[in-house]
């Protein structure tokens, strides 16, 4: 498990560099080309890129439980659908992009900085939502490397851009705005590439199917939970960022400076919690019962130890909740229980953290500290609460669950063959809509079996 967190440590770091590096080299044109870039940053994240994440992170817990399940090729099915969701999600994400100017100009009260800000805003969405998902598809199998790999070569283009489109052909903010584009493409492109290089793909993808068209339902389901898990809490900090804007400039910049900071110090225990969330979603999968609550076990005593011993942890964080907290997410969302989360996020952000940080900054007057004061209390009290949920989990009914879902299409199956022999005792006595009911069924469903199509017409 060490190994696996180094490593999504080093592959979630790769990707906030993209950006990081984009606010450094605008840093240097001035301070309000820095404001534009932050408050950029700011709406791309709320409008897009953390709804893209959160959809893409239901992926989180499918394919991890349906890899460890052994039903490899329903992998690349899970995949498939994932893609054609978020590639849709992107329009809704897109529509509130087109009008961010204006949003802008009626939250802050900076509108020299909102001008500049919106030729930040591109279109680079579905290349984020692609990376995201083909990061997803490895992780939960294992694979972590090819991330960092790819990571690191987009940060090599992103920074070698960024310099010649701001300092040589002096650009501006557009040109980091185009940089940044051409990175994320780039991002995306890198790792399709490595897949089909290297051939991770050939055990789980057996080619397009029609397959990927349905269970829709049961994926957004997922999805929106696991949307509103994550977004809650990202659009929380972003929240900040607009209401340190309404104090002064000085405090926009350091709540920028101090996000920056706190993602860095998120990536270790967030590495933790994506591990312990490929664990327990493979045993689960497997339908290892002990496994699962062995995975959750050793997963809990790391965070005690991380939270009060082990000072490698400070080196990256100073709160010991936020590593329990990440460490719970990560058996939360292994488990599939995404709404809970999602409820549990919402009531600990918006009911007790958000309104506490919001007296603190304006009514104690005590600036960018009071909202991360409110922050404070709003993950210790969704440790306790994390806690409790994960100690009272039913690991049999989780099991059963899960394989119910990771083997739905063999369920399918059983129930067409199931009506087959029904056909053949009946014989005559089966109409003739009947048959043409089962058959369509057939033709549309996980089976894609000609052979059955045969046999029924047959008999």
């Amino acid at each position: 498990k060490n190994s696996i967190t180094s490593f999504l440590f080093a592959s979630q770091l790769m990707i906030f560099l993209i950006s990081f590096i984009s606010t450094v080299f605008c840093g240097h044109l001035g301070k309000t080309e820095l404001d534009a870039v932050a408050l950029s940053i700011t709406v791309i994240n709320v409008t897009g890129i953390s709804i893209g994440s959160g959809l893409a992170s239901v992926c989180d817990t499918l394919i991890s439980q349906t890899y460890g399940s052994g039903n490899l090729k329903r992998v690349g099915i899970i995949l498939q659908r994932g893609i054609l969701i978020l590639l849709l999600s992107c329009f809704p994400c897109w529509a509130f992009l087109i009008n961010t100017e204006s949003l802008l100009r009626l939250c802050l009260p900076f509108k020299s900085s909102c001008s500049i800000s919106m030729l930040s805003i591109s279109f680079i969405l579905q290349a984020v939502f692609l990376y995201q998902l083909q990061g997803r598809y490895l992780q939960n199998q294992g694979i972590i490397w090819p991330q960092v790999i790819t990571g690191a070569a987009g940060n090599i283009v992103n920074a070698l851009i960024n310099y010649i489109f701001l300092f040589v052909l002096n650009l501006g903010v557009a040109g980091s705005a185009w940089a940044n584009t051409i990175s994320q493409f780039s991002l995306a492109v890198f790792l399709y590439s490595y897949i089909r290089w290297k051939k991770l793909h050939v055990e789980t993808w057996s080619g397009w199917s029609q397959e990927c068209l349905q269970e829709w339902g049961s994926f957004i389901r997922l999805a929106i939970p696991s949307m509103l898990m994550l977004c809650i809490e990202w659009w929380t900090f972003e929240i900040g960022s607009f209401l340190s804007g309404l104090i002064s400039k000085v405090a926009l910049g350091s709540q920028s400076i101090l996000y920056e900071l706190s993602t860095i110090a998120f990536m270790f225990p967030l590495g933790y919690g994506v591990a312990v969330n490929v664990r327990v979603g493979n045993a689960l999968g497997a339908g290892n019962t002990e496994q699962a609550k062995k995975s959750c076990k050793v997963a809990m005593m790391c965070t005690v130890v991380l939270a009060l011993k082990n000072k490698i942890a400070y080196i990256f964080t100073t709160d010991p909740y936020v590593i329990n907290y990440l460490g719970f997410f990560g058996i939360v969302k292994g488990a599939g229980k995404q709404k809970i989360g999602a409820i549990c996020n919402l009531t600990g952000y918006y009911i007790i953290g958000l309104p506490i940080g919001v007296s603190l900054m304006f009514a104690a007057h005590m600036g960018v500290l009071g909202f991360w004061i409110g922050l404070l209390v709003c993950v210790f009290m969704q440790s306790i609460f994390f806690l409790i949920l994960v100690l009272k989990f039913d690991w049999k009914l989780l099991t059963e669950e899960v394989n119910g879902f990771c083997f739905s299409d063999l369920i399918k199956m059983t129930e067409i063959l199931r009506k087959v022999n029904l056909m053949k005792c009946l014989g005559p006595f089966i109409s003739e809509m009947q048959m043409n009911l089962i058959r369509k069924e057939m033709q549309g469903g996980l089976l894609k079996s000609e052979m059955l199509v045969s046999h029924i017409s047959e008999t």
